[in-house]
């Protein structure tokens, strides 16, 4: 049942109802990783990089509201339900426990690129079906890959 009145034809309504509603997912599961590991880094950067993952958390949690207010206004409701997130989610996330700054920062670097690379994905996929949509995933990547920088040169020079 479509509750709303979409503004676009059903199929560029679809492609971009599937590019939000996985957007939506990897924001939330993004948003889960960052406490996680939040919670249970530990390491002599424990204070900078703490701090840091709340800076993506914040940013996950607030694409992700505004992601799924897009869909709601295309007349596709959003799913974040948590049973949805878990049987969808596929980014890396920490291990269970404590986990070294070093591996925290390694495991945000792999689940930012990841997340980046599928984004990448539904922005040519939006192109023509929705160059709103496909505005707004833009502006996610450009926050998501500065973080992903930004945690990547915590380690740096890489041990090799």
């Amino acid at each position: 049942m479509t509750v709303m009145k979409s503004t676009i034809p059903d199929d560029a309504r679809q492609v971009t109802g599937d590019a939000l509603q996985s957007t939506l997912v990897d924001l939330v599961g993004l948003s889960l990783i960052g406490k996680q590991a939040h919670w249970n880094l530990v390491g002599p950067r424990f204070r900078s990089i703490h701090l840091q993952l709340d800076e993506v958390v914040t940013a996950a949690r607030e694409f992700s509201d505004t992601v799924a207010e897009r869909a709601a206004a295309l007349g596709l409701p959003p799913d974040g339900r948590p049973e949805t997130i878990a049987s969808a989610f596929t980014l890396p996330s920490p291990k269970d426990g404590w986990v070294r700054d070093t591996e925290v920062v390694e495991v945000m670097v792999e689940s930012l690129a990841a997340a980046i690379g599928r984004l990448r994905e539904r922005i040519e996929a939006t192109e023509k079906a929705d160059p709103v949509s496909q505005d707004l995933l833009i502006g996610i990547t450009a926050e998501l890959e500065k973080q992903r920088w930004m945690f990547d040169a915590e380690n740096w020079p890489k041990d090799s």
